[in-house]
């Protein structure tokens, strides 16, 4: 028999009719074995008989105390026994999410500034639970993340909060206010915050900043005389010159490390930096998705850990 008619003959099979010639394969009464099932003997009997035809088989023949396994039914047995295990194993695993046992991989998403700063904390929650879990961290891409998260080839993103999408449900994740840095120690007020010249960062050819956009908002234009990639490579800029960097607090304590740069408050209110956990919502209810966002919320203290 060829590739297709094995599948075509499988497609015509009722699955259904293995638990029932399971049932009297281990009962080798048929009345026993309805008994079991909670149905009929007829029933059983029906069952039986389709089975015999599609496989040209009697299965059972009849003797004094019920019925005995025929050649054919004996060989197929530890393979129905083995299928029907593994169907039992999937409707477990269902019904009893086991982190440990169930995923082997989260892959996330995050700008590459923030993964060192919220990577370490993710995996520590995570790998509590789920010992040997691979964590994959990829870039945000923006234009494709409504896919690659309904598609599962992302379980989560974290990134700034974003215009309303239908399918994509988030939840916030941390809220992180700017500050300004120099390499004085000199105060920074709004006068001498709009004189200066400034340092921004972003991964994008052009547009503006995040802190430009709200700035921009309140008619405010600030004097950019550098671009970069980095907040790091932003840092070794001020350190070497007279620029300011307006920089989320967390990311000014880690990038700023290795510089040295003084940390000042920002000295014109613009509102923080919110992120957010993005999930589709087709993944709503899944045991494993609802895991992973349950442990990476409460890894942040923004909720119970269910």
């Amino acid at each position: 028999m060829n590739k297709d008619n094995v599948f075509d003959h499988i497609a015509r099979l009722d699955l259904n009719l293995f638990r029932v010639f399971a049932v009297i394969y281990r009962e080798r009464n048929l009345t026993r074995a309805a008994e079991r099932l909670c149905i009929s003997q007829s029933a059983v009997s029906h069952a039986l008989a389709r089975m015999r035809q599609q496989l040209d088989d009697p299965l059972f023949v009849r003797e004094a105390q019920g019925v005995v396994p025929t050649a054919l039914a004996m060989k197929m047995w530890p393979d129905i026994e083995d299928g029907l295990s593994f169907f039992e194993r999937a409707v477990d695993r269902g019904a009893s999410f086991d982190p440990a046992r169930d995923i082997e991989q989260v892959i996330l998403a995050m700008n590459d500034e923030i993964e060192p700063i919220l990577l370490p904390v993710f995996a520590a929650g995570l790998q509590r639970e789920a010992p040997g879990l691979r964590i994959a961290s990829v870039r945000v891409n923006r234009p494709t993340l409504r896919a690659d998260l309904a598609t599962g080839r992302l379980d989560c993103a974290i990134d700034v909060a974003q215009a309303a999408e239908e399918s994509l449900q988030h939840a916030p994740l941390t809220r992180d206010e700017f500050v300004v840095l120099s390499s004085t120690a000199a105060p920074i007020d709004r006068a001498a915050y709009l004189a200066a010249g400034h340092v921004t960062v972003s991964a994008r050819r052009t547009g503006r900043s995040l802190e430009d956009w709200e700035l921009t908002r309140q008619g405010i234009e600030r004097r950019v005389l550098a671009r970069c990639q980095h907040y790091q490579s932003a840092c070794h800029l001020v350190a070497a010159g007279d620029l300011l960097l307006t920089i989320p607090r967390s990311l000014a304590l880690a990038a700023n490390a290795l510089t040295g740069n003084h940390i000042h408050p920002l000295p014109i209110a613009i509102p923080a930096v919110e992120l957010h956990l993005f999930w589709h919502r087709e993944r709503e209810k899944s045991p494993a998705n609802s895991w992973l966002r349950n442990t990476l919320l409460h890894t942040l203290g923004k909720g119970p850990k269910s």
